[in-house]
């Protein structure tokens, strides 16, 4: 059903395999928590829905909107809206020209599906190392976003990670 969903709302096929990398990955994550991994699987299954329709950072929201019209609950409408990186407080997403809100993940299976998300580059997996030096390389060495994704990934992959020294 959640392929379906996909394919009927125009993602790509590169899309629906990188949904597929995600979901596999969230619930492997899953598996540390008391979690309910069903609503993780799809969650990760159609985080990215609203990329038949933008492939821009606005792809949460259009996907959010997307599930909630097709009466999702509203578990699975905040993982879509709340995926992006380690997610968005109010006053960036407004930079970002978002609609004006928080788009921090809350509960931990949207953590766990945000961060899934982070971790797979395309439908490779990848450290957690590679992931900070993209966004160090696309939104400087001090953004707050790299705080925020090494603070979710303590928090749910190892609480005692440190990123590799800057050469």
């Amino acid at each position: 059903m959640t392929l379906e969903l996909l394919r009927q709302f125009k993602c790509s096929q590169s899309v629906i395999e990188h949904c597929q990398a995600v979901a596999k990955k969230a619930l492997e994550i899953s598996r540390k928590f008391s979690v309910d991994s069903e609503l993780v699987k799809n969650g990760a299954l159609l985080h990215d829905i609203g990329r038949g329709k933008t492939h821009g950072i606005e792809h949460a929201v259009v996907g959010a909107g997307i599930l909630k019209d097709l009466g999702f609950s509203r578990e699975m409408v905040n993982i879509v809206e709340r995926h992006i990186g380690a997610g968005i407080p109010l006053e960036e997403a407004k930079s970002l020209g978002l609609p004006p809100k928080d788009y921090l993940p809350l509960t931990l299976n949207e953590k766990i599906v945000a961060h899934a998300d982070n971790l797979i580059n395309g439908v490779k997996e990848v450290h957690i190392d590679f992931v900070i030096e993209k966004w160090e390389k696309r939104l400087g060495y001090n953004h707050p976003s790299i705080e925020r994704l090494i603070n979710l990934h303590r928090e749910i992959i190892d609480k005692n990670y440190s990123p590799s020294p800057k050469k």
